[in-house]
């Protein structure tokens, strides 16, 4: 049950869990490129299953979404900030779903394999080519700069909406109350 001033439990649910992952990500995926140490292959291990896991659950999340419309933006909120609002998450969307598309994409291009736990291996997606590898990978690494710093607006927002203008927002993707 949800009431619409503020979101399904199970959206806020996924929406914190997918957080925590994706910023998660965002630092190993820094990691795994600014190291050559032992540490590479660990981070290598845990970024694969974990792109992998933000796709299945952006996919349900929204599919979610879809069905469950979130609760409105205040009224008093200026039309330019309601517009970047519902814009950046479009592209938090789009991005969750783009970069393991894009990851799977240029390893099936370098012929590497895509490992997840347990040895299981997923099939490429794309042929080997090392020039669209080279493309994919540059892409990647764009696309995580963009998902980056749309991540760091979108919790400035939250921050604005619960700390200066205290407007319900950040409430009803937290406590729901």
């Amino acid at each position: 049950m949800s009431r619409y001033d503020t979101f399904h439990p199970v959206a806020r649910v996924l929406h914190w869990l997918m957080a925590i992952m994706i910023l998660s990500m965002l630092f190993i995926g820094a990691g795994m490129v600014s190291t050559l140490a032992e540490k590479h292959a660990a981070l290598v291990a845990i970024h694969r299953p974990l792109g992998m896991a933000i796709f299945v659950l952006a996919l349900i999340r929204l599919g979610f979404r879809l069905v469950h419309r979130p609760p409105p933006l205040p009224v008093d909120m200026p039309e330019w900030q309601k517009l970047a609002a519902k814009g950046s998450h479009w592209v938090l969307y789009g991005l969750m779903i783009l970069m393991p598309l894009i990851g799977w994409g240029m390893l099936s291009a370098g012929k590497y394999p895509v490992v997840m736990g347990g040895g299981f291996v997923l099939p490429p997606i794309l042929p080997q080519d090392p020039a669209l590898f080279a493309w994919l990978r540059e892409a990647h690494r764009y696309l995580a700069w963009l998902f980056f710093l749309t991540f760091l607006a979108h919790m400035g927002a939250a921050l604005m909406h619960g700390l200066i203008r205290r407007d319900g927002v950040l409430k009803s993707m937290t406590t729901g109350n």
